[in-house]
């Protein structure tokens, strides 16, 4: 069963990028990466020898860090907004 269904995407994607079909907003895009982000840390807690997915985990980390960079830079208003309401960089 997949983590991520086509339903839950759009909601994402509706969320925060405001439309269903706004899939290129940088704060969907993280919303998007962080939702994959909790799951596979959920997956690794039970699997703590999955060193393939731990990998695919800190790339997906990086990913997120560079586009919140990018937001920060763009928008810091959104970018505040947006960590609050996703729960990060506690």
């Amino acid at each position: 069963m997949p983590y991520l269904t086509v339903e839950k995407k759009a909601n994402i994607f509706k969320e925060f990028g405001g439309s269903e079909k706004n899939t290129g907003s940088v704060e969907a895009q993280i919303a998007l990466v962080t939702e994959r982000i909790n799951s596979i840390s959920a997956h690794l807690k039970q699997n703590k020898k999955d060193f393939s997915t731990h990998r695919g985990l800190m790339k997906m980390v990086g990913q997120r860090k560079r586009l919140l960079s990018y937001l920060s830079k763009t928008n810091l208003s959104g970018y505040r907004a947006l960590i609050e309401k996703l729960g990060i960089r506690k």
